[in-house]
């Protein structure tokens, strides 16, 4: 029954999946459920591009919030467009309400870049990114592990910037979910009269 759901970046396709066959769960429940989740794009470690893909693939409509390109988490740009883009949280909310009346039963992603003044750029993040695959590489971290050790990693090489941009994204998330909450509220309202 949850019909917007806020979190900091979605899981994904991993980097290297075409021989780990590492894909998050995040996208077959995205694939089945009808909720929109408002996020800062898919975690910076994954595979931006093939994450994309197969969200397409499993018909899961990826709309940019106030951004012509797919958000890389810490990072406002990734260089990949979003399919479409909408300015406010009652267009959202007028795409979600289309979509069940169509008997669509896959989610959404409304992809919400981070706030300005909390971005990691691209090119500042990527290299510590490699670092930290490279590490989990050595020390033969796969599976279920990798994340939190690539996320531990990032937190210490960037003195806790990558956690403060954390925080900073997952709030500004929630904020856009709220909006869009309340204007699925007010459309329930008006359709009930």
């Amino acid at each position: 029954g949850i019909r917007v759901f806020a979190t900091g970046g979605i899981g994904g396709v991993h980097r290297g999946a075409e021989t780990s066959f590492d894909v998050s769960a995040d996208i077959g429940e995205l694939s089945r459920s009808q909720v929109a989740v408002v996020t800062a794009g898919a975690k910076a470690i994954l595979d931006l591009k093939l994450t994309l893909e197969m969200l397409e693939s499993c018909c899961v409509p990826v709309v940019g919030f106030r951004t012509d390109e797919f958000p890389a988490f810490y990072s406002r740009a990734s260089g990949l467009r979003v399919p479409m883009r909408v300015e406010t949280a009652a267009e959202v909310a007028a795409m979600i309400v289309a979509q069940r009346r169509l008997g669509l039963m896959t989610g959404m992603v409304i992809a919400n870049p981070i706030p300005d003044a909390d971005e990691i750029p691209t090119v500042e993040i990527e290299p510590v990114i490699a670092a930290a695959r490279a590490a989990a590489a050595a020390r033969d971290i796969t599976g279920k592990d990798v994340t939190p050790f690539l996320l531990a990693r990032l937190a210490e090489a960037t003195a806790g910037r990558s956690l403060d941009a954390n925080i900073a994204l997952v709030e500004n998330n929630a904020r856009v979910a709220t909006e869009i909450a309340v204007e699925l509220a007010r459309i329930s309202q008006l359709t009930r009269s």
